[in-house]
């Protein structure tokens, strides 16, 4: 797969879609709403393009969604195969409530080279750090801060750690507080969440804590280009999710995936504002345009940028 700027600008287009079809419904209280408006917009616009697409990453499976389910063709087949993880809104609870953070999200690969990740909840670490050994899932959380606090030249106290605000985190953010940290609390955004540690100005060095395993898999699209650190595993709780998880080929429930084992080759990482949060801002209008912000980073060419756009009503 040749990935050029055409290529990169017709993913842009089809995340600002997205969020403009869901930003009409921003703060209207229906969360249901708004992700099928982001998910009808997002499945058009893919279905437009000279692609072979298959969707790895959706919005459950077909018996669950009837639009962008795991294992659905996107596209004209008339162009490269590659893999799709998708997040049409992430932040259902942003959107509907009219609160910061709200993305439209996409991340595509060559085929087969993204990770098929199972509905399924994942224990994940992101840090502010290139190489392996310094965080671990399998350290604890003193033993993380600590390494962290030397690699990065901080004291534990200037540290910040990012952890969503949730009661199976109470151990950890008790930990935490313990050891002085800056804790930054988010109520949803797992994706976003575990970006922040990605660049200085959004000021978080380690992102911890059990979350959605699709969303981790479409963050670390984006971390693998900022040479940053993600190590995720996934919790199997019961005998059906390991059994779902049998049939996607996950023989090892325990295994550690580092970002090479999640993205390999070349990737493109959307991410489009409906909601301006710590990533990007929002759909704004200025002139009677809409005007939508996009996170893109793809892998090749190390570009990490944010892109601006007039996005014209489908």
């Amino acid at each position: 797969m040749t990935i050029n700027q055409e290529f990169i600008d017709q993913f842009v287009n089809v995340t600002s879609k997205a969020a403009l079809a869901s930003y009409h419904l921003v703060g209207k209280k229906d969360k249901v709403a708004s992700d099928k408006a982001a998910v009808d917009s997002m499945r058009n616009e893919l279905n437009k393009l000279n692609i072979n697409g298959k969707i790895v990453i959706g919005e459950g499976e077909l018996d669950e969604a009837p639009m962008l389910y795991i294992g659905e063709k996107v596209g004209t087949a008339k162009g490269p195969e590659i893999d799709i993880a998708v997040d049409p809104l992430e932040g259902t609870n942003f959107a509907a409530n009219n609160l910061p953070g709200a993305l439209s999200v996409i991340a595509i690969s060559e085929k087969n080279n993204l990770f098929n990740a199972p509905e399924t909840y994942m224990e994940k670490i992101s840090a502010k750090v290139k190489e392996k050994g310094i965080v671990d899932l399998d350290y604890s959380v003193k033993k993380n801060i600590f390494n962290l606090s030397e690699y990065l030249n901080k004291k534990p106290e200037n540290i910040t750690a990012c952890v969503m605000d949730r009661p199976r985190h109470k151990n950890i953010i008790n930990n935490l507080n313990k050891l002085g940290v800056r804790i930054k609390l988010i109520s949803d955004g797992d994706v976003s969440g575990a970006l922040l540690v990605t660049e200085d100005k959004h000021n978080v060095d380690i992102f911890l804590g059990i979350g959605g395993g699709p969303e981790g898999v479409l963050a670390s699209a984006a971390i693998d280009t900022y040479e940053c650190f993600f190590q995720g595993r996934f919790l199997f709780n019961t005998e059906k999710d390991k059994l779902r998880a049998t049939k996607m080929g996950i023989t090892n429930f325990t295994k550690k995936y580092n970002l090479s084992d999640i993205v390999k080759g070349d990737s493109i990482f959307c991410a489009t504002g409906i909601t301006s949060g710590d990533l990007v801002s929002g759909i704004n209008i200025e002139n009677y345009e809409f005007i939508s912000e996009t996170l893109v980073t793809h892998k090749s060419s190390g570009i990490k940028k944010i892109i601006k756009k007039v996005v014209n009503r489908s």
